[in-house]
């Protein structure tokens, strides 16, 4: 099969296009044929090594989320048949969606629906994902809290402003100024341009802050919320970030990948909760410049291989 993996450590250039053994399924796993594959901000981290540790073995694909369909199914696998479209996650630890082809536990895989593309599938999955247990599970946000979501305009935060909007909190969010016509179409009723304003400067008495951008902004945004006030922070690494104040809550989303999630992400978009974000495309042999892209981190929705 067709892949983009690395050999060693580095940037996005480090990268190589070209033929990989294709998998084999286990007990209960069944093969699929990617049709598209998510690109996300973890993708450099694990690239470049350090924040989530040396990769053990190479050579390594990297990717988290996919769609596509069902090829070849192993010794047990029943939930599905062979021409079946599905999307999913990897379970953690697990990557290896930029690629034609991937192995996946049986449980991890969902349906995709007739009128949901394989590309919007696939933009839909780990960031809704994401959003739905740090908002609803970690965060816990309830209505009429104040919430500040960092990073509006991305995949996982654009999902978070439509989910805490529909759950009835006031949504605050970061984004830049091209983007913030945008961020109030998805539901944000404050809207902070992060290149002219301190966020910090301008609010205080948040409940909830999530904090999708890293850096420094997650050691600031601990300053607007109110005592007894939680944050959840998913850009900083696999463990909570470290609070500079003992009076409220640092917390790190586990994102599990229960089927019910995803199943749970095409009730909210047939209920018009949610909608599909913009969606960028590059073909699989151009992960490297997708890679160069998100490593950007001024991203208006979604990055998606094409791989089929």
């Amino acid at each position: 099969m067709k892949a983009s993996y690395f050999e060693g450590h580095g940037g996005p250039e480090v990268l190589i296009y070209g033929d990989l053994p294709d998998p084999v399924p286990g007990p209960g796993e069944v093969i699929v044929d990617i049709h598209a594959a998510s690109v996300n901000a973890a993708d450099v981290k694990v690239l470049e090594g350090g924040t989530y540790g040396e990769v053990e073995s190479f050579p390594y694909i990297l990717g988290r989320d996919f769609s596509g369909v069902v090829a070849s199914l192993g010794e047990g696998a029943n939930d599905f048949a062979v021409g079946d479209p599905v999307f999913g996650v990897c379970e953690r630890g697990q990557e290896g969606t930029y690629a034609e082809k991937i192995a996946m536990d049986q449980a991890l895989l969902t349906s995709k629906p007739d009128n949901l593309s394989h590309i919007d599938a696939a933009a839909l999955a780990l960031p809704g994902l994401t959003a739905i247990i740090s908002i609803e599970e970690t965060i816990k946000l309830q209505a009429d809290e104040k919430i500040l979501i960092q990073g509006g305009a991305g995949g996982v935060a654009g999902f978070a402003i439509e989910l805490a909007k529909h759950i009835g909190a006031h949504v605050i969010t970061t984004c830049s100024a091209r983007n913030i016509d945008y961020v109030r179409r998805l539901g944000a009723d404050e809207v902070i341009d992060y290149n002219a304003q301190d966020f910090t400067e301008i609010l205080t008495d948040c409940d909830a802050v999530f904090e999708t951008v890293g850096g420094g902004v997650t050691q600031k945004s601990f300053a607007v919320l109110k005592p007894g006030g939680r944050l959840a922070g998913i850009a900083s690494g696999p463990k909570a970030p470290d609070s500079p104040r003992d009076d409220v809550e640092s917390l790190r989303p586990a994102v599990g990948r229960d089927r019910k999630y995803m199943e749970r992400i095409i009730a909210l978009r047939d209920a018009g909760v949610v909608q599909v974000p913009p969606i960028e495309t590059y073909a699989l042999e151009n992960a490297a410049a997708a890679l160069t892209k998100s490593a950007g981190r001024h991203l208006t929705g979604k990055l998606v291989l094409q791989v089929r």
